[in-house]
């Protein structure tokens, strides 16, 4: 690259990084990092050991974008000392060249992280799979959904953990709820709430006809303790049973699972997958805050639109994107329009370009 293009690089990338500077807010999350450490470091802060790990893992978040930030702004004076040096020696042309395309893909990916500054986005996640029209087939595509979000966690370094894995009758799964924990994994997973469709020949049909199939995907936040949600334990029956699943060495023999009924609203929630009955209603529990969190903001947003006289599409439920098989292969958002002919790399985890796209088109509404 010759110099004069390096120069006008330099020059675009010195305004992004002070763009980067506010958007950010990194002077504020330096000052709420502070306060976090003081209190981190005060006596007594871990003898409450749940909200101890809360602000931790906050005081972590906030550490890792003044990070970022202070990383990319490093990466930018590395660009503008191998260009001065470039003069003298072409080598360096080339160092400053390696450096600025680093800086713009860094850049880039603190815009994105800019996108998530809602109350719950930087949180752990609660994903739920759940089949719809398809019989078997909507099963078996329950699995496939479970296994990419699975996937997908797994490349971006997010934790996964199974709360509720129910296996279907022969085939897939009857439903999925997995927690996801990891930064901005609530906001980033808000892109997949919908319902998901599935268009391929049916393996489980002999005569191999085209089957339209569907799973529907709930994304909801895991609700930090500091949060007030009307819950009274007394309104909730609790019942255990044996958790299903494959037989073997690791079959569960022990009433271990749970299930909680929110008897005022009807609220249903089981977890099976913990390995004790205590870890089990933890978990349920968890899913039952997050779960009446949503119903009780859904109505306050319904009591709004009231009074404004206006009527808003109801999303849940609505059809977000389709995957097809056959006849031909394709992934298509049908809000971002976001699409790609690579189907088994969308079925093997590789989301991130809908997630983005989801985003963007959401930011520009």
């Amino acid at each position: 690259m010759e110099l004069k293009e390096l120069a006008k690089e330099l020059e675009a990338a010195a305004p992004r990084i002070a763009d980067a500077r506010g958007f950010l807010h990194v002077d504020d999350k330096a000052a709420e990092l502070a306060r976090l450490d003081a209190q981190i470091a005060s006596p007594g802060f871990w003898d409450d050991a749940s909200r101890a790990q809360q602000v931790s893992k906050e005081a972590s978040n906030l550490r890792d974008v003044i990070a970022d930030y202070d990383a990319a702004a490093a990466l930018l004076e590395d660009a503008r000392a191998a260009f001065e040096l470039a003069g003298e020696d072409p080598a360096f042309a080339d160092e400053c060249a390696e450096a600025l395309g680093r800086l713009a893909t860094m850049l880039d990916g603190l815009e994105v992280a800019s996108w998530f500054s809602g109350r719950f986005d930087a949180g752990d996640a609660i994903l739920t799979v759940n089949p719809g029209q398809g019989g078997l087939e909507a099963q078996d595509w329950t699995d496939m959904l479970y296994r990419m979000y699975g996937r997908y966690a797994d490349a971006k370094g997010w934790r996964v953990t199974d709360l509720d894995v129910v296996p279907g009758e022969g085939i897939g799964l009857d439903r999925a709820v997995i927690q996801v924990e990891g930064r901005n994994a609530y906001g980033m997973l808000r892109s997949e709430a919908g319902v998901h469709r599935l268009v391929r020949i049916s393996p489980t049909d002999d005569k191999k006809r085209r089957q339209t199939t569907f799973a529907s995907v709930e994304v909801l936040p895991v609700m930090p303790d500091d949060i007030e949600v009307d819950l009274n334990p007394a309104d909730v029956r609790v019942d255990v049973y044996r958790s299903s699943g494959p037989g073997g060495q690791c079959v569960n023999t022990t009433d271990s699972a749970v299930r909680l009924t929110h008897l005022p609203t009807g609220i249903v929630v089981t977890c099976q997958n913990e390995k004790s009955q205590l870890q089990n209603k933890e978990a349920a529990f968890r899913v039952l805050r997050a779960r009446l969190y949503e119903l009780e903001e859904r109505r306050r947003a319904e009591e709004i639109d009231a009074l404004r006289g206006e009527r808003m599409d109801n999303s849940f439920g609505s059809q977000i994107r389709n995957y097809v098989l056959y006849p031909y292969q394709m992934v298509k958002d049908l809000r971002s329009g976001v699409e790609t002919g690579n189907v088994d790399a969308v079925l093997g985890g590789d989301l991130e370009d809908f997630v983005i796209g989801y985003h963007k088109w959401h930011a520009s509404q």
